[in-house]
């Protein structure tokens, strides 16, 4: 097996001015809030609209940009479609017993395979595609498909497998997984926690406060509300990481290889081409 072979899909100008762009545009969704003044509307039900339109057109311009960079076909959104109908399978299996969903290690193992770009779109899509199948849409599902794609993002930018294989390289996917888990689960907590009322004044958003007053009591609103679930997500990734992530890893290899997503495409020169009299005599 080549070494070319192991890389991710590397993104290029064109798709990482796109991800930057939708980043910098979840990151003041998520964020607002806590630069607003006290007369703002902070209810996310009122934003996520303007947001999951503004999501979709900005994932399929990722999604077009990273096949203009790399001459990616078909065959990559195709197996795109898969992971992601495999992954909205899976998060209902564990969704409601103390946060273990094992989505998130397929979501580490195809981000590390298929590389940042399409990593963030299949964590999008995935979310989305779950949220269809579970009931589970409401004015959290772009925030929860955006945070999605980071996690799967993240995986995609660790250093590549040329650098780390084997056993280090499921050490350094177990660590980011459990890391990434615990990170997903407060941003999607901030999310909430904004428009949450009735709290006690320790760990209560108060709109207009400083900056570092309000993130001190989300601190103790998380430690309080969500360690524990976010500590199960965690476990979970680690676990099946070091148990299945060696085969999904030599399976989604593979699958890349066979796809031959990175191949130049071309045409073969050893037949001549028809002159204007044969290909008037066959049309005869």
């Amino acid at each position: 097996m080549s070494r070319l072979a192991n890389r991710p899909v590397r993104i290029g100008p064109r798709a990482a001015a796109a991800l930057i762009l939708v980043s910098l545009i979840g990151v003041a969704a998520f964020g607002w809030p806590l630069l607003a003044d006290r007369q703002s509307g902070l209810a996310h039900s009122q934003d996520a609209p303007w947001l999951f339109a503004a999501l979709l057109p900005l994932l399929v311009a990722v999604v077009v940009a990273t096949i203009a960079d790399t001459g990616m076909d078909a065959k990559a959104v195709a197996m795109l479609g898969v992971l992601a109908a495999v992954g909205a399978a899976l998060r209902p299996l564990g969704a409601g017993t103390a946060g273990l969903e094992p989505m998130f290690f397929l979501m580490v193992l195809s981000g590390r395979v298929l590389g940042p770009g399409f990593g963030f779109v299949l964590g999008s899509v995935t979310m989305f595609a779950s949220a269809l199948l579970t009931g589970g849409v409401g004015p959290w599902m772009p925030f929860q498909m955006l945070a999605m794609g980071w996690f799967s993002l993240g995986a995609g930018l660790l250093p590549g497998p040329e650098r780390i294989r084997g056993r280090a390289e499921l050490l350094m996917l177990a660590a980011y997984g459990f890391a990434a888990a615990f990170a997903y689960g407060a941003v999607m907590n901030l999310q909430g926690w904004v428009i949450i009322q009735g709290m006690a004044q320790g760990i209560s958003f108060h709109p207009g406060e400083p900056l570092a007053a309000n993130l001190v009591r989300f601190v103790a609103y998380y430690l309080a509300t969500s360690l524990g679930w976010d500590l199960g997500r965690a476990s979970l990734t680690v676990v099946l990481t070091l148990v299945l992530g060696g085969t999904l890893l030599r399976a989604l290899r593979r699958a890349t290889r066979k796809a031959a997503f990175d191949a130049a495409v071309s045409f073969d020169s050893g037949e001549r081409p028809a002159t204007e009299g044969e290909f008037r005599g066959l049309r005869r």
